[in-house]
């Protein structure tokens, strides 16, 4: 069998696909199709507020084709990686993307996409001429025991004939070792992910026993050791742990958008976020008085940007000047916030 090797954050494989390895980078963009999905998989960790039939790129919801071009540029992203939901429950919608981007950015630009469906030979086709390049079936639980008589092998069949790189994604759990055992005899590649509790799966995961790993992650007690027990029996593995996705691979992505849309005064951490100053004026007339303030204290241009009462600016020079310019009611911050527009504020520190 293959030789394990290990991985960053308590990963590791002996096996990695283009995908994966793209991913490792922080190079793919996530393009959720569709919040839809007929499967009710008691671990799924999708969020109430994605269950529905709306489409995101990385954090932003995409109203056009626009949306999604302008995300991809951002992180400057290699690749895509099609999720949900069940994306082939919209089939015309993922074939679109699909041509988009690689009309867009390139055949060099690799495309994968999870599914827990079997397209036929019609359907197969029509993804491989559109650009993907790799497919990863999720088979739901009830079905491992029993996937030889499932369509899923003619589908990884078809894939393969069509020059799509194709393996199965499943989390790492009891019976895991029964797809393992499957993707070894159809000659494809296992992703194994470590097991964790979200908002929307916690009530069904301890319904089933499943418990915390330690105090400090949403780890499922089990699953990593789970993946290591069956690892060296089966070639092609690959073990995702969940604090690789976030301390790895979220962190990169992260970084990578960040230095590409950063304002000339956002300081980029070490994990991605921005951070930066914010004068919240009282109001308009306020705002006007602060920005003549700024302009006579030869603050560069550069250093701010107005957005409505608000005066954005660089941190370091927030703290030099708090003191002149501070206001009974006017507020000042120094805010921490992922690089995505609009992003999620981490912090907001009052000065």
């Amino acid at each position: 069998m293959s030789k394990i090797v290990p991985g960053e954050a308590g990963s590791f494989h002996s096996f990695l696909s283009e995908g994966c390895k793209l991913c490792k980078q922080g190079a793919k963009m996530v393009l959720f199709v569709t919040g839809i999905c007929p499967k009710d998989c008691f671990y799924c960790p999708v969020s109430e507020e994605r269950r529905a039939d709306e489409t995101y790129a990385n954090e932003r919801k995409v109203l056009s084709d626009i949306d999604v071009l302008d995300e991809a540029r951002q992180m400057d992203a290699m690749g895509t990686g099609i999720t949900g939901g069940e994306p082939l429950l919209k089939p015309e919608k993922v074939l679109h993307y699909i041509s988009l981007l690689k009309n867009e950015f390139g055949p060099e630009h690799h495309i994968h996409m999870y599914t827990s469906m079997t397209p036929d030979a019609e359907l197969m086709e029509k993804l491989s001429k559109a650009g993907l390049d790799e497919i990863r079936f999720h088979p739901p639980v009830k079905l491992w025991d029993k996937l030889d008589d499932t369509s899923y092998a003619d589908s990884i069949v078809l894939a393969k004939k069509l020059e799509i790189e194709a393996g199965i994604e499943i989390p790492s759990i009891e019976g895991a070792d029964k797809v393992a055992f499957f993707a070894n005899k159809n000659e494809c590649f296992l992703n194994l992910n470590e097991l964790e509790f979200s908002d929307t799966n916690a009530d069904a995961m301890k319904s089933k026993g499943y418990t915390l790993r330690d105090d400090l992650s949403n780890a499922v007690k089990g699953s990593e050791e789970y993946a290591t027990e069956i690892s060296s029996n089966y070639e092609n593995i690959h073990f995702c742990s969940s604090s690789y996705k976030d301390a790895v691979q979220l962190r990169k992505r992260l970084i990578r958008i960040a230095e590409n849309t950063a304002r000339p005064f956002d300081e980029i951490s070490e994990d991605g976020t921005i951070f930066y100053g914010q004068i919240e004026c009282i109001e308009s007339v306020d705002r006007e008085f602060v920005t003549e303030e700024l302009s006579q204290m030869e603050v560069p241009p550069e250093m701010i940007e107005i957005g409505g009462n608000c005066i954005d600016i660089a941190w370091w020079i927030l703290e030099d000047i708090a003191e002149s310019i501070r206001d009974t009611k006017r507020k000042l911050y120094i805010i921490e916030r992922y690089p995505f527009k609009e992003g999620l504020i981490v912090e907001k520190i009052p000065l």
